[in-house]
């Protein structure tokens, strides 16, 4: 584990840049390198091990939340890292749970009018709370056609129904699996009219692949990051 490596070694297993390679250490994503008496770094296999786990992280849960995981262990908070880690796979969960309510629910899409709920129609805020989105994403997918709320014709208030729920709760799926306001509005307002539900099924399939996918690179991550805490013991 001591074997002496430059930061070409690192660089050329990932294609990468040896400026990228020296970035990853300045911001903490690698632990610091030794200095020769003339001041060229010195990694070794552990620095190389840090760099698979990070770009296997970033693989599979962002830049961001690899940035984290890396700091937290550099910085010997395996707790910390491991909590990032539970909160990926968390909200990988959550998104198969609904991609699957959502697919249950497609041959059986009312036509017409949706029964309200006991509570009501909803406000801008209270629809933002139950989806899970900021108000200000709410208003945003109402430009874009993907909600069309009704207004109260005593203040003027929108006002979001089931209807209007169900496609909120949609076009939140369909926002984390990366596709555009465009194509959301197109895919909602086929459901919302019940003229077809092929698009949909086909962004589904597509957000399926996305989250093997993303659950694949987690175990990958997962293996990466262990090589890492072993080489540093």
């Amino acid at each position: 584990m001591n074997s002496r490596l430059r930061p070409a070694d690192l660089a050329r297993e990932h294609g990468l840049s040896t400026q990228a390679v020296r970035n990853y250490e300045r911001d903490g994503f690698l632990p610091p390198a030794s200095r020769t008496p003339s001041g060229y770094r010195v990694y070794t296999e552990v620095h190389a091990a840090a760099l698979r786990a990070f770009l296997a992280l970033v693989k599979a849960y962002g830049h961001a939340t690899a940035g984290g995981i890396m700091h937290a262990v550099n910085t010997a908070d395996v707790e910390r890292a491991l909590t990032l880690v539970d909160r990926g796979h968390e909200q990988l969960l959550r998104d198969r749970e609904t991609l699957n309510t959502v697919r249950a629910a497609i041959g059986s899409l009312p036509i017409g009018a949706v029964p309200e709920p006991a509570g009501g129609a909803r406000t801008v805020g209270e629809l933002a709370h139950r989806v899970g989105v900021t108000a200000a994403t709410i208003r945003a997918w109402e430009r874009a056609g993907i909600l069309v709320p009704a207004r109260d014709r005593a203040t003027g208030y929108r006002v979001f129904r089931a209807a209007d729920v169900r496609d909120a709760e949609l076009a939140h799926l369909l926002r984390r699996g990366g596709y555009p306001l465009t194509r959301i509005a197109t895919v909602v307002e086929q459901v919302r009219t019940a003229g077809g539900t092929e698009s949909l099924a086909r962004a589904l399939e597509t957000w399926q692949d996305k989250l093997t996918a993303r659950g694949l690179a987690m175990l990958d991550a997962a293996a990466r990051l262990g090589a890492y805490l072993a080489s540093r013991s």
